[in-house]
């Protein structure tokens, strides 16, 4: 419903107690998803070889680290920019809350892509969905005023769309340095 209807959405995730149910009923199994995906995909575009079962992992790994750690490192910078910009408390579950959802756009992305890696293009296209998205969230979700929304709403996206894939780039080079 996120992406078919972001406002209406996020007008029932507000409603939810736990703010940290999230991350166990959201967030893990959709990077669970997309690791399996990446799996999948790596092995069937290369092969099956032995070699091909190490790419494979290598590649798991990377979408799993840069998507957890990315999470992780998005609600740390989204609590840490309304502490200081918008002189709000503390709220890093209300933030962990708000990335995970909005944070859907890329698990899918990535779910298809890692299955079907020749559609990386339109992934680069639709990852800009996310701007509407945490648009719609930090109006219904976040309670952020009109007057800082676009900001808020342009930092955010910048903070989802760039570090899973920094992540994973550091990941890369990594891993290749160290073969």
């Amino acid at each position: 419903m996120l992406i078919s209807s972001p406002a209406k959405a996020w007008e029932e995730i507000s409603l939810e107690q736990d703010r940290r149910a999230v991350m166990t009923t959201f967030v893990y199994p959709m990077i669970a998803f997309c690791g399996l995906s990446v799996f999948i995909g790596t092995l069937i575009g290369v092969g099956w070889g032995g070699a091909a079962l190490q790419l494979a992992m290598t590649n798991c790994c990377a979408v799993f680290v840069a998507l957890f750690g990315g999470f992780f490192l998005i609600a740390y910078l989204t609590n840490q920019y309304g502490m200081k910009v918008l002189k709000r408390g503390n709220e890093l579950g209300l933030c962990q809350q708000y990335v995970g959802y909005a944070m859907v756009v890329t698990f899918v992305l990535d779910i298809v892509t890692g299955l079907f890696p020749s559609f990386r293009v339109l992934q680069l296209i639709f990852q800009f969905y996310v701007v509407y998205v945490v648009w719609e969230g930090a109006s219904r979700l976040m309670r952020v005023s009109e007057s800082k929304r676009l900001p808020y709403t342009l930092c955010v996206s910048t903070f989802i769309i760039v570090a899973p894939w920094l992540i994973q780039w550091v990941f890369g080079r990594l891993s290749y340095l160290l073969q």
